[in-house]
């Protein structure tokens, strides 16, 4: 197991992740969003060519195969009701559907070329993601 400095790893996970979404948009003309590509690898869009959004899909889960071999093996422990897990990434894929994209695209990508509708996506994402923990912690006490 590697063991470098460690702020090896998230660094070269940032600039792999800025790397490949500047060049998925000169090369494809198109923004990287994980949802986007997504739903083309499922066949519930028509935007990106399936086979493109197969090999993304199957890129992520190889660059997270690969981190786990030579990086280090992650404990996974689930603590919360697998029935709200579900209920949220329910929500999520909605939202993300609803929103025109996800955080990868509009929050790597959006941000980066200064997309109006991006900053305002990525905002809201925040700003829901921080009053959620808010409730669930300070409201109900941590039952999530």
């Amino acid at each position: 197991m590697l063991a470098p400095l460690p702020f090896v790893w998230p660094l070269t996970g940032g600039l792999l992740v800025g790397l490949s979404a500047a060049l998925y948009l000169l090369l494809n003309g198109r923004v990287a969003g994980v949802s986007g590509l997504t739903a083309a690898a499922t066949g519930l869009s028509r935007g990106a060519p399936r086979t493109l959004g197969l090999g993304f899909i199957a890129g992520l889960l190889g660059g997270a195969a690969l981190a786990a071999a030579f990086v280090r093996r992650p404990e996974l422990q689930v603590t919360s009701d697998i029935g709200l897990l579900i209920l949220g990434g329910l929500i999520v894929g909605f939202g993300t559907r609803w929103g025109s994209g996800c955080t990868s695209g509009h929050g790597v990508c959006g941000l980066a070329r200064l997309s109006p509708r991006s900053i305002v996506a990525t905002g809201v994402f925040m700003a829901v993601a921080a009053l959620t923990v808010f409730i669930t912690r300070h409201v109900m006490g941590g039952l999530a």
